[in-house]
């Protein structure tokens, strides 16, 4: 076999249930062809050397809001509660074109690439003007990016009791009519494939009741994907009890979105029956642990969810709440976090990295191809970088170091079977100009001179 790309000398992490100490990788026509130990490599037209670092599968972002990185670390709301930051931000998002989204996403998933992440969803729910989405799949098309695309929506402005103004929300036909149109003009549902889409209404406080209803009817009609935000905040439970007479999960029960079908952001207030109910349906979860503790809302139990049989990923989050866009940082917290939760025993960096991998695969519906490197999945993965000073001392566990020394970056990252980032450094060519004409569009949206 001459392979199209060989990595070889790596210790590789497969998945969970399967590590090689010094081994190789042999990728061809775009999936992993083979593995095996190191003195049995087979030919290949490309090799690249991973001088005994730790490989392991791409990193899965299972929830994010790429147009944020627009606005990050905007200081008048820096420190807000999250309805406060919500509100603060709204108006600036409301001058969002389609050239600040393109931009925006196209840094995104560079970003995602130098911290080792291969597949991302995002969730787009303001929609101040349209064929926002469209921009986003053209970025990720550019870059060569596997992108899991969600139509998000909102219909309640300050106007009907919720909190965005009127200009970035839409009337209900709009959103449904165009969800169908960017359902059968990108969605891709074949083996392989590097655009997916999926119906994601923002939260349940920021739609109507029909929006909820006809999602879930359109996904059961295309096959489709289901997210939203759910449980994130103590205040999403006084709405749904003033308006709903619920919980929050009864009313995610109530309009049919509890299936398999199904995965949530956050999930932080649930009650203990209502994770039993939801993880019976199937429904998966997305913790953001950086997120979550930057805005102070709490952050949702990962290892006691997974206990009660939910399959739980780690999302990045909004590039204005996390500011970072690195899915080894939110690993690494995620790891920190749990223990700091729930003790020393409760949590390890294999833990933190399957949720990383086959967890945000599971998210997305897609771990039969995606989240290990096992013969025939995509071939979507990270040779990873950490200076000799900070790994000094670490000889006995690649996996642990990983998360407990650092920083750790991606110093190949290999998308689809082509290499997107080499010696740490994105191979995009229009960086450059992306991010110059990235910072005039987020300048003009703070309001910011020249």
């Amino acid at each position: 076999m001459l392979a199209d790309l060989l990595v070889r000398d790596a210790y590789i992490y497969v998945d969970r249930s399967w590590e090689i100490a010094s081994g190789w990788i042999a990728i061809k026509d775009r999936r992993v062809q083979a593995i095996g130990k190191s003195g049995e490599e087979p030919a290949a037209t490309k090799v690249v050397s991973a001088r005994g670092r730790l490989v392991t599968p791409g990193l899965i972002n299972a929830h994010h809001h790429m147009y944020q990185n627009l606005t990050r670390s905007y200081a008048p709301v820096t420190n807000g509660t999250l309805f406060e930051w919500l509100t603060g931000l709204y108006p600036l998002w409301a001058d969002l074109d389609a050239e600040s989204v393109y931009l925006s996403t196209y840094i995104a998933m560079a970003e995602l690439l130098m911290g080792g992440c291969t597949t991302s969803m995002d969730h787009m729910y303001v929609h101040p003007k349209p064929f926002l989405i469209d921009a986003q799949l053209r970025a990720s098309r550019d870059i060569g990016f596997r992108f899991y695309a969600t139509r998000g929506s909102m219909t309640r402005s300050v106007e009907q009791g919720g909190l965005p103004p009127a200009s970035v929300v839409q009337g209900e036909e709009a959103i449904l009519e165009d969800s169908v149109r960017l359902v059968e003009a990108y969605h891709d549902a074949s083996a392989g494939a590097m655009n997916r889409v999926a119906l994601a209404p923002c939260s349940l406080f920021s739609v109507t009741e029909r929006i909820m209803v006809e999602s879930a009817r359109l996904a059961e009609k295309y096959d489709l994907r289901l997210h939203t935000h759910l449980a994130e905040d103590p205040q999403e439970d006084i709405y749904c009890q003033e308006v709903y007479g619920c919980t929050p999960t009864e009313y995610f029960e109530r309009v049919g979105w509890a299936s398999k079908r199904s995965w949530v952001a956050h999930y932080i207030y649930p009650s203990q029956d209502e994770i039993g109910r939801l993880a019976k349906a199937g429904v998966c979860a997305c913790q953001c642990p950086c997120s979550n503790m930057l805005i102070g809302g709490g952050a949702a139990d990962a290892m006691g969810l997974r206990a009660r049989g939910m399959r739980v990923g780690l999302g990045c989050d909004g590039s204005a709440s996390t500011d970072h866009a690195s899915l080894w940082l939110e690993a690494r917290t995620a790891l920190l976090l749990g223990r700091f939760r729930n003790g020393p025993h409760s949590m390890s960096a294999r833990d933190a990295l399957d949720m990383a991998t086959r967890g945000g695969a599971a998210c997305l519906g897609w771990d039969d191809e995606i989240g290990h490197l096992r013969p025939g999945a995509c071939a979507d993965l990270v040779v990873w970088e950490m200076s000799d000073v900070a790994l000094a001392g670490a000889h006995t566990d690649p996996v642990e170091a990983w998360l407990r020394c650092g920083p750790a970056i991606a110093g190949t990252t290999i998308v689809n079977g082509d290499i997107l980032v080499e010696a740490g450094k994105p191979v995009l060519t229009g960086l450059e100009d992306v991010l110059r004409e990235h910072a005039k569009h987020a300048r003009r949206i703070q309001r910011l001179a020249a």
